[in-house]
This record gives structure tokens, sequence and C-alpha cells, in this order.
């Protein structure tokens, strides 16, 4: 969701309705397996940032976590947050991580489809590496490869869409050590290129959930066995290093 940079005077400006996120609430399959993902280095306290309206944050509560911080700053996405964040070992936060600026307060500090629409990124993962206890993880997933940008992409205020070495290069310029970097959805390459790009298409809830039926049953154990050469998104563990960044 779209966000001002972390620390930017003034109250939080909203350019985005969420229609992304009504059409990804009919990808439970997709979200499952990037939750899966991340779940060897989830636990202890976490924080997801730009929790959104807590799709993603209702799956990470079947993990063991001690807790669960959600931040979001737009009151529209959090009055649509489900019942079930509502339970003593989550805190919600109606701020960005900026705003909130924890030091040394987090094992794991998550986005999920949230970096790519935050101006200042450099930044953003600074504050993150200071949030994160040492040797804690940042997990990072984002769309990929520059030339899928879109009209779609920008309707949905995506300042851009990720190479690998650039978001090597900024995750480590933050002071992180990487751990995994990986392609992800390879398919969704060929279905963003013509959907997205060449036809200027929007994501619609149909088309969502027949690709999570259709496609991400087979597509998961094949890409976790073989991790393909190119995908449609990036995903990355990395680890806090001892000193902080600089």
């Amino acid at each position: 969701m779209a966000r001002p940079a972390p620390g930017d005077a003034g109250p939080p400006q909203f350019d985005y309705p969420g229609r992304d996120l009504e059409a990804m609430a009919f990808a439970p399959r997709y979200h499952a397996w990037i939750r899966d993902e991340f779940a060897p280095v989830l636990h202890g306290d976490v924080a997801e940032v730009g929790a959104g309206d807590g799709g993603f944050s209702h799956l990470l509560l079947a993990l063991p976590l001690r807790s669960l911080t959600l931040y979001e700053p737009c009151a529209a996405l959090q009055a649509r947050q489900p019942p079930t964040l509502g339970r003593p070992d989550v805190t919600r936060k109606p701020t960005t991580l900026g705003a909130d600026a924890p030091q040394s307060a987090f094992d794991a500090v998550l986005y999920v489809n949230v970096l790519e629409h935050i101006a200042d990124d450099v930044r953003e993962l600074a504050l993150a590496h200071a949030a994160l206890r040492p040797g804690g993880r940042l997990c990072v997933f984002v769309p990929a490869l520059r030339w899928l940008t879109s009209a779609h992409d920008r309707r949905v205020g995506h300042q851009r869409r990720y190479g690998r070495a650039e978001l090597r290069q900024k995750v480590e310029a933050a002071g992180f050590t990487i751990e995994r970097l990986d392609w992800f959805d390879a398919p969704g390459v060929l279905g963003w290129a013509l959907c997205m790009k060449l036809l200027g298409l929007t994501m619609q809830p149909a088309t969502v959930a027949l690709y999570d039926r259709a496609v991400v049953s087979w597509l998961r154990p094949l890409e976790q066995r073989w991790r393909p050469p190119v995908g449609k998104n990036l995903l990355l563990v990395a680890r806090r290093s001892e000193a902080p960044a600089g």
C-alpha cells in the first residue's frame, strides 16, 4: 500500500484504495507458500510492516511466535483487519516503522509486497536494521524485473520493481548479510507481461483465484525443489550484523 517515506512530516497520504488486496484475498495458497518460505526464520518477536487488511497477518498467527506487531498507517485498511488479530500477543500500530522508531525490538521484520511502495527504501531498510536484534532476520518479498513495470504497477503505487542486483546492493548497504535471495513464481513473468504489460489489465479476483487453484498447487513443490532462473517476484532473507548499519 502506498505511503510516504518514513519520517516525512504530516499525516500519511494514500492514493491506493486497496483493490489489489481485495483481489489477492482470493490467493490463499500463494500467500501460504510465501509464509512457509519465511517460516524457518520467523520466531520470537516479529514485526510485519505494511500489514494492510491483515490477510497475510492472519496466516502468521499459525506460526509459534512470541508476539506479532503490525504496522499499518492507513485507517481504511486497519478497519478491514479481521477479528482474529485481536489477540493479546498481537499489537496493532497505526504508524510506519519510522514513526515508531523501535530499537533492537524484534527477532524478524517482514515486508510482503510493501517495500516497493516506499519512496525511500534505503532509509526503510536502515530502520529495519535498527529495529532488529543482532542476528535478527529481514524478510522481503517484492515484485521483480524492471521491464515488467506496467500501468498497473503505477496505479497501485509501486515506486519500482526490483532487479536482483539492486535488491542485494541495497540490503547489504543497510548492514545485512544475505542468506537467501531467490526468484519466485516463474510462470507469473509471462502472465504479467501479457496481461498487465501488453493488454493493460488489472488484477481481478476471478483470475487470481484461478491461478491460485490451477497453478500454485504444482508450482510450489516444483520451485521449492528447483529454484527458477527468473521470476515475477524476489524473496529475500537477510541477517542483521552485530554492528549497526553505517
